[in-house]
């Protein structure tokens, strides 16, 4: 750690941009950040201040799909674009409901998986394993996270907040299905993504509106390229899967009972839970 409580810089990181990971510790109140991130995720908050809530309620959301995957048997997780540790990270919602549970985080940043090594610690009865690597590499994902999970067995496959980052080019589509052909029946797929459609009409197109701004600053940053897609663009990520009730909803809105939401609003990011036949 520096004197200003930023984590050291390292040869592999990249201290002059901002990351995503380390962007959304900052919205999510951590510590986790150098001043490029600081500084943009100030402007970003400054512009479209409903980004922070967009965070918490992804948080919220992570919560709610571990807890009903357990409820439905599933001791195994692979999480991928876990992002930096925070409260309630996957393991821990998983290991309350059932100690025997395993995990596996998945993140492209090498911060990412530093922090996680030091800080995220399994049950006993259950395990944590940290793999750095690419959401563009499925099949070496998997490969490497046989080593903990048994793919025989139903996976809980948590892809929260990541494919806004795969290019079209890169076929994000393609990308889910071929994680999901490694899972066997029974598992669970969960996907919830950033979206620029609330407040979008006639009069104010996605690109002027506060998010559309949010994600310029983001480009102009230096950041990975974000593309905040349609609900229904989110949903058809779901080919094949049998979507669990409510289907894809505002995050808030998938089943706002556990932890509970009082008065759940609609915001910019969209999600659902399926199940694979």
């Amino acid at each position: 750690m520096t004197d200003d409580g930023a984590p050291a810089a390292s040869p592999t990181i990249d201290v002059t941009r901002p990351h995503q990971a380390r962007l959304w510790n900052h919205w999510l109140g951590g510590k986790d950040t150098y001043p490029i991130d600081r500084e943009i995720g100030d402007r970003i908050a400054a512009v479209y201040p409903e980004i922070a809530d967009v965070a918490r309620q992804s948080r919220a959301f992570l919560i709610r799909v571990v807890h009903h995957m357990t409820a439905m048997g599933v001791r195994q997780f692979l999480d991928i674009g876990t992002g930096l540790p925070a409260v309630d990270n996957t393991h821990e919602v998983a290991q309350r409901d059932a100690a025997d549970s395993r995990v596996v985080y998945v993140d492209n940043d090498p911060l990412v998986v530093t922090h996680a090594r030091a800080l995220l610690t399994s049950t006993p009865d259950g395990a944590c394993a940290y793999i750095q690597a690419d959401v563009r590499e499925p099949e070496a994902i998997i490969e490497q996270a046989a080593a903990v999970l048994d793919f025989n067995r139903p996976v809980g496959l948590l892809l929260l907040g990541i494919i806004g980052n795969v290019a079209d080019e890169d076929d994000p589509p393609g990308i889910v299905r071929r994680l999901v052909e490694a899972l066997p029946s029974g598992s669970y797929v969960s996907i919830n993504d950033g979206t620029n459609v609330l407040g979008v009409n006639e009069w104010t197109p996605a690109e002027a509106t506060a998010r559309g701004e949010a994600l310029r600053l983001c480009a102009e940053a230096g950041t990975v390229p974000y593309h905040a897609r349609t609900p229904e663009y989110i949903e058809a990520l779901f080919e094949g899967l049998e979507l669990e009730e409510p289907g894809v909803v505002s995050t808030p809105l998938w089943r706002p009972d556990f932890p509970e939401i009082s008065d759940p609003q609609a915001i910019d990011s969209f999600g659902g839970v399926a199940r694979k036949p």
